[in-house]
């Protein structure tokens, strides 16, 4: 959720309806960040935060020992039925609690320990069930962490024989391991931008990269940290990213530690909820329930600004002889673009009644909670250029702004597949919202030169822990040539007027990038054509905006409403979602029935290309893999390829992930040949995109190693 709930919009839509007109043109003048949030800091009474707080109650996030002890005997009803399995699948049948979805038994027992309250039984308790759990997953380690949490919360002593008998397993088990295959390394990259690049400044681009040497395609173009980030909660009502991931550095674990102030926090280890503590959630744990309830981008706009000193409104270093680009991210993030006077006067007060009621909450929270309010200065940081000044409300509205241009969704791949299977299925799911100051600075194109790839987790030493961006060039860049990066809409999948219509309402400028400016446009064929005709089945034509598909057949010129497509379409999609959720429950006899119907009534509703036939088909690949049934898998998969190809481009991230999946598929059912003919350009596209030593590279390398030797000893 990016913008404030739906109440809350509603909320303050109603108070601006009910100013006096003089108070909104009064607002309407203000031109300025600092004048802006005076103004609507002016309005915001005490009524305003309670109706905040009332608002999201709903979202509360409170320690309940009542409620940890609910979740523990559901976790116990799970354990007792063995759902090891299906726990760590995500897809137990057991209910938390009345309204929620099947829940995993992991995922059960930690919700106990995040509801639970500091020093209280059920804590102890639920870490033990918890290294239960663990250990019949054959998470030992972990197990045995687990174990040790219980001791220091109190686990009562005439129990710990029990846990002392599960440690010792695991210590057997642990030292059973055997270390001879280690891992590759990872590749080493060095933070910052590239010493083949460099920032510029004209009035017409603004900030914008620029290639000083040539760079290779596959080259490191800037490594970066983000200035903030915000983990995405999920909006349904079963467990989802913010339950399955640390909220400092994103790691995904099932052993996660909570927060001992609220039930939302929780992260991956120690290190990471002390460092998450120092950095912000001292002042955000009160304020957590009003955080969710205002959306994702208030919570990273005050993340950031709790993070930055005040400063002036001085003059952009763009702009003055000092450089374009200061080392000092702080300022490089204050003078991103926010457009104050391009958005609407009901957004702009949007926006400012929620960073001053925000604000005005962060002061009562109890706490010297404001780390910065006013003047405040920086001895010996090197620092004196620059005049710190202003309020925590103004830097609030002004990330606020930015971050409606300037947000990076953050997306990692989640796996998909089915319990056991030997082929990876994943899907990207986005995880996060960051901002990051150089990235922030590449202009866009919708035929870009660069691929973003995500990374997240600790690293070995705690300072390096967290999430990074790598841009790297997907194609040769030369000298003098402009760093571009896609927003979002693609030449790939869109046509020039729907992109540079979404452009203009999102970033307030009209694209005139190569792809924008090109006479002759190569229409993306998602878009373009209607399937196939009812009667003859010839295909069909979108009728300019007359709302009809026409037959091509001179014969028949049938006419076909664009509501039956969108009704038939929305029909194969549920149909596709039931068959994954067949899948998963490993009954793919069942949901190859579902697919193959779904994928009949495809053929007639839409073209080849069309990205459900590419889904349908990739489901289809799973089912059989399920099966064993290896080549009508890959022949399937070769399918939803030629429709990723079409919809993303021959020498996309997302075209060498589907080769990697062909790749395993051809090798599990030992076509050599195939599998070698695939390989190489399945390494080619990952290296190009996500470096030479991503998992998926290493898993291809040994792949290709083990057929080449089968090759040697058939011919020997």
């Amino acid at each position: 959720m990016d913008l404030p709930c739906v109440p809350w919009q509603d909320y303050v839509a109603q108070r601006w309806v009910g100013l006096d007109q003089d108070v909104k043109e009064s607002f309407k003048s203000e031109c300025e960040i600092d004048g802006v949030f005076r103004c609507a800091s002016a309005l915001t009474a005490e009524q305003d935060v309670e109706e905040m707080d009332s608002i999201s109650a709903g979202f509360r996030a409170d320690k309940d020992a009542d409620q940890a002890a609910a979740s523990r005997e559901s976790g116990n009803s799970s354990f007792k039925a063995r759902n090891y399995s299906a726990a760590a699948l995500h897809y137990s049948q057991v209910r938390s609690s009345p309204g929620t979805q099947s829940t995993p038994l992991i995922l059960i027992g930690f919700q106990g320990i995040c509801l639970a309250p500091k020093g209280s039984p059920q804590l102890s308790l639920c870490f033990a069930n918890r290294s239960a759990a663990l250990y019949h997953l054959h998470r030992y380690q972990e197990s045995l962490d687990d174990m040790d949490r219980a001791g220091r919360s109190g686990y009562p002593a005439h129990l710990s024989a029990k846990l002392e008998a599960r440690r010792a397993s695991c210590l057997q088990h642990l030292s059973a391991v055997t270390h001879s295959s280690a891992s590759q390394p990872d590749e080493e990259l060095t933070f910052g931008l590239s010493p083949r690049a460099e920032v510029r400044f004209s009035e017409g681009k603004g900030r914008h990269l620029l290639a000083t040497a040539s760079i290779a395609a596959g080259e490191v173009v800037l490594h970066e940290r983000p200035h903030g980030c915000v983990l995405v909660p999920s909006l349904t009502a079963e467990f989802g990213t913010e339950h399955r991931r640390c909220h400092l550095c994103l790691r995904e674990t099932l052993c996660l530690v909570p927060c001992e102030g609220c039930s939302y926090a929780r992260y991956c280890s120690a290190a990471c909820k002390e460092a998450a503590w120092e950095q912000h959630h001292c002042w955000e744990c009160p304020l957590t329930a009003p955080l969710r309830a205002l959306g994702v981008l208030s919570h990273l706009a005050l993340r950031v600004a709790l993070k930055s000193r005040p400063l002036a409104s001085a003059s952009d270093p763009a702009r003055t002889g000092a450089g374009v680009f200061h080392e000092d991210p702080e300022v490089n993030v204050f003078h991103l673009l926010h457009h104050l006077n391009s958005i609407s006067c009901g957004m702009r007060f949007l926006c400012a009644a929620t960073a001053a009621a925000l604000c005005r909450k962060l002061r009562g929270a109890g706490r010297a909670a404001v780390p910065w309010d006013g003047p405040r200065t920086e001895a010996g940081s090197g620092r004196a250029g620059w005049r710190a000044q202003g309020s925590l409300g103004s830097a609030v509205l002004r990330h606020l702004l930015q971050l409606r241009c300037n947000a990076q969704a953050v997306v990692a791949l989640q796996d998909a597949g089915v319990a056991r299977s030997s082929v990876q299925s994943s899907r990207e799911v986005r995880v996060a919202t960051a901002l990051f100051s150089t990235l922030s600075l590449l202009n866009h194109s919708c035929r870009p030169n660069t691929s973003l790839v995500f990374g997240t987790g600790p690293a070995v030493a705690s300072s390096e822990r967290g999430v990074t961006a790598t841009i790297r060039a997907s194609t040769a860049i030369r000298p003098g040539q402009e760093i571009l990066h896609c927003y979002g809409p693609h030449s790939c999948r869109m046509l020039t007027q729907q992109r540079q219509r979404l452009l203009q309402e999102q970033y307030f400028f009209l694209c005139r990038c190569e792809a924008c400016s090109t006479a002759e446009e190569r229409h993306p064929r998602s878009d373009h054509g209607g399937g196939r005709c009812g009667g003859c089945e010839s295909a069909l034509e979108r009728c300019g905006d007359s709302g009809e598909y026409l037959c091509v057949a001179p014969s028949c010129g049938r006419r076909s409403p664009v509501s039956d497509r969108s009704e038939g379409l929305q029909a194969i999609q549920r149909d596709l979602v039931k068959a994954v959720d067949l899948l998963e429950a490993d009954r793919p006899d069942e949901a190859l029935r579902l697919l193959q119907h779904a994928s009949r009534r495809s053929a007639l509703a839409v073209e080849e290309t069309h990205p459900i036939r590419g889904e349908l088909a990739d489901a289809t690949a799973r089912a059989f893999a399920t099966k064993g049934e290896w080549q009508k898998a890959a022949s399937h998969l070769e399918l939803s390829a030629a429709v990723v190809g079409a919809q993303y481009g021959e020498a996309s991230i997302e075209m060498g992930r589907q080769l990697f999946k062909l790749a395993q598929l051809h090798f599990n059912g030992g076509a050599r040949r195939a599998a070698l003919a695939v390989i190489p350009e399945a390494k080619h596209l990952l290296r190009l995109h996500c470096g030479p030593h991503c998992p998926e590279v290493t898993e291809l390398q040994a792949m290709e190693q083990c057929l080449q030797e089968q090759n040697s000893t058939f011919s020997s």
